[in-house]
C-alpha cells in the first residue's frame, strides 16, 4: 500500500491540523474550505495530503502534526523509508532528524 494512502488512515485533519496548516501558510483559505467539503476523514485527508507539493510544506506538515499531537504520524513518516508514491508528498518520507532536514527524491 502506498505510503499517501497509509497515512489517510492515520492522520486527524479535523480537530486542529488543518488550521495550523493555514496558520502556516500551507493551505490557503479556499484550499481549507475544498478540504473541509470533502465527505469522509479519508477524502479529506487524500486532498490535503495531494496539496503538499514542496519540501517547505512537507516541513511544515510535520510541524503541524507535532502541534496537534500526532507525533505517532510523524514517526510513521520518518521510519517508512522514503518511499515515493504519486506525489511529492513523500519528500517527508526521508526526514532524518526531528530538526527538520528533509531530502526531496
Amino acid at each position: 500500500m502506498a505510503l499517501k494512502s497509509v497515512l489517510s488512515y492515520f492522520i486527524e485533519p479535523d480537530f486542529g491540523l488543518r488550521d495550523h496548516l493555514l496558520g502556516l501558510h500551507v493551505l490557503n483559505l479556499r484550499q481549507l474550505t475544498d478540504i473541509r467539503s470533502e465527505r469522509t476523514v479519508f477524502r479529506r485527508n487524500d486532498a490535503l495530503l495531494d496539496l503538499l507539493t514542496t519540501e517547505d510544506q512537507c516541513v511544515k506538515f510535520l510541524k503541524a502534526l507535532q502541534r496537534t499531537d500526532q507525533q505517532h504520524v510523524v514517526n510513521f513518516i520518518k521510519e517508512n523509508g522514503g518511499q515515493k508514491h504519486n506525489h511529492v508528498i513523500i519528500c517527508m518520507a526521508n526526514v532524518a532528524h526531528v530538526g527538520y532536514t528533509v531530502h526531496m527524491i
